[in-house]
């Protein structure tokens, strides 16, 4: 055997043992005539002394080994006499008899530590070393536990993991799809899924009444710190089930993973949020409630006093900043140009200082009196030593900005406990949202989300403003701020899917050629059925108290959807361009 325990198991109760253990060389040392070495694997690392009096050959190689050797050695577990209670194994070390080097290395590009000397895009580019380091050892390790826990949950309550395929139908309907040329069928084209949705609608038609898989899913979309080109799916669907089965179910889900993979009791039942509730206090649609400083609408107490600005709009909206009456007028200036940004995309920013010493300060002074400005403040629910911010506009739009703005400074606040969880429940969604420029719906989910059954007659109607009042049967999982995951209750008559096509201004044809497969399906006896999909790797993130999701993954991509390790993609030559029957246009100069 290479080694007899790993780098991070051994105790004070292993001294006098004679062990082998293998690793990595983190760091070596000479202290007087003794040589101390560290030895590292992903278990942890040891901390190894060759002694004064050892045979020259062993010193000799001890003292020739550089970062990153892969090396052998055998020794005896001994009691250290200057403990180091930062490491697990840091009451012993190992006095060494033997080293064996298995393998030599050149010197890294970067530490390889907890706190790396190397920059993104170095590290990026030798990721297969960045690899090696506490922080990512420690993010797949919570990743691998997490789906352990998945796969468990769900084959305790009798769910499949049945794969589909990867090569399917373009269906170019929200985000772009990654296209992969056929060779066999020339200028014919698959595409990479964005979700298994069809598929596991199609098994729920087959019988397999309780499906799960943890599935890569393509997007050809812009990136972020929380969104790669490739992603991972926990992908769920459920037949003869109503939208509070679903809910229970993967609230125990989540419940029995954030207990055994991390140690945290999340509430039971879980806090619901009616999407239009999270829109008018939260400004978004997955808010963030480990904090209040919630929006509350003062058009009524602002409109009618002179002030153009406020006069003239739909809507205006304030939030009350604990304990920021303190902010300057420097800062004050920052901020507004900060919501200025096309980020955030408000005009302007209107403030109202709750002094300590009960005076009131504000930017629009002179057109209100103290009277009037108390009672914004009694709106809003501030107190003295408070900042009352204020954005204004079309309702929804301004809602969206407070939101921005919330979240901002709850950020600066320190607000936004990374060790602080709390998931919720988003329900009664719109199923359409109205767009001005092509006037027609859109689905707000997919063409496949069931209305909610008390409001068919809407669905029904021809109105638009009935359609506007439908809610779809459909539900989102979030988690601090952001959605880890989202479903709904699915459409699985025909003359109600038939009736979303006619809606969203889909043709009879175009359905056919789009979806003729899962629609011609649902002829032969559809069940009723739902189910949700979780962002694995968001889930792995939030858990492990990150907001960028690439720790979580062994090998990402970059911001512009590279693989600097692999240098890809790449061009391919002519010869596999002839075979698919393919062309390269010229790419313009820019």
């Amino acid at each position: 055997m290479y080694r007899t325990h790993t780098c991070g198991q051994l105790r004070i109760e292993n001294v006098g043992q004679s062990v082998t253990l293998a690793g990595w060389v983190q760091k070596s040392r000479k202290l007087g005539g003794m040589t101390f070495i560290d030895l590292r694997d992903r278990y942890g690392i040891t901390q190894l002394v060759v002694e004064a009096d050892a045979e020259a050959s062993l010193i000799e190689t001890a003292t020739s080994l550089g970062r990153e050797y892969v090396i052998q050695v055998t020794g005896e577990v001994i009691e250290r006499e200057s403990k180091n209670s930062k490491m697990a194994t840091g009451d012993i070390e190992i006095k060494v008899s033997k080293i064996v080097i298995l393998n030599k290395s050149v010197t890294p590009p970067f530490t390889i530590e907890d706190e790396s000397d190397g920059g993104e895009d170095i590290r990026a580019k030798y990721r297969y070393l960045d690899l090696r380091r506490g922080p990512l050892q420690r993010a797949l390790a919570l990743r691998h536990r997490l789906a352990q826990e998945i796969r468990t949950y769900l084959d305790g309550q009798g769910f499949m993991e049945i794969e589909t395929p990867y090569l399917i139908k373009s269906t170019p309907e929200g985000a772009r799809d990654f296209v992969v040329p056929s060779r066999m069928n020339p200028g014919q084209f698959y595409a990479l899924p964005q979700s298994p949705q069809t598929f596991k609608q199609l098994l729920m038609v087959a019988g397999y009444d309780r499906y799960f898989q943890i599935v890569k899913c393509f997007r050809d979309e812009d990136l972020r710190a929380d969104r790669q080109p490739e992603f991972t799916q926990i992908d769920c669907e459920m037949s003869f089930v109503e939208q509070e089965d679903v809910l229970n179910t993967f609230e125990g889900m989540m419940r029995q993973m954030f207990r055994n993979a991390v140690g945290v009791e999340i509430p039971d039942p879980l806090p619901r949020m009616r999407w239009y509730d999270a829109m008018d206090n939260y400004g978004s649609d997955k808010p963030d409630i480990r904090f209040g400083m919630t929006i509350h609408e003062i058009t009524d107490k602002v409109q009618g006093f002179g002030f153009s600005v406020f006069d003239s709009v739909e809507y205006v909206g304030a939030i009350a900043v604990p304990g920021a009456a303190s902010y300057t007028r420097k800062q004050i200036d920052e901020l507004t140009e900060w919501v200025k940004r096309p980020q955030v995309g408000a005009k302007g920013l209107v403030y109202i200082k709750l002094n300590e010493d009960g005076t009131i300060k504000s930017s629009i002074d002179k057109f209100y009196t103290q009277e009037q400005l108390q009672a914004v403040a009694e709106a809003v629910e501030a107190k003295a030593g408070d900042l009352i911010l204020a954005l204004c506009g079309p309702k929804r739009k301004a809602q969206t900005m407070l939101g921005v703005l919330r979240i901002e400074m709850g950020n600066r606040l320190g607000l936004r406990d990374p060790k602080v969880f709390a998931p919720l429940w988003i329900v009664d969604f719109p199923l359409f949202e109205w767009d001005d420029e092509t006037q027609r719906f859109y689905a707000m989910h997919h063409p496949f989300t069931a209305p909610k059954p008390e409001h068919l007659e809407w669905y029904y109607s021809d109105r638009k403003e009935d359609l506007e009042r439908v809610c779809a049967n459909a539900y989102d999982f979030v988690l601090n701020g952001t959605e880890l995951g989202g479903g709904s209750i699915r459409i699985h008559e025909a003359a109600m899917q038939e009736r979303m096509f006619e809606i969203l201004g889909i043709s009879k044809e175009d359905a056919e050629y789009k979806f003729g497969f899962i629609i011609n399906a649902f002829k032969y006896g559809a069940p009723p059925h739902g189910g949700l999909a979780f962002g694995f790797d968001r889930v792995c993130a939030l858990f492990g108290g990150q907001e960028t999701i690439r720790d979580f993954i062994a090998f990402p991509k970059n911001n512009q959807g590279r693989d600097v390790m692999i240098d890809s993609p790449s061009e391919i030559d002519q010869i596999q361009l002839d075979e698919l029957n393919l062309d390269i246009r010229p790419i313009p100069q820019k």
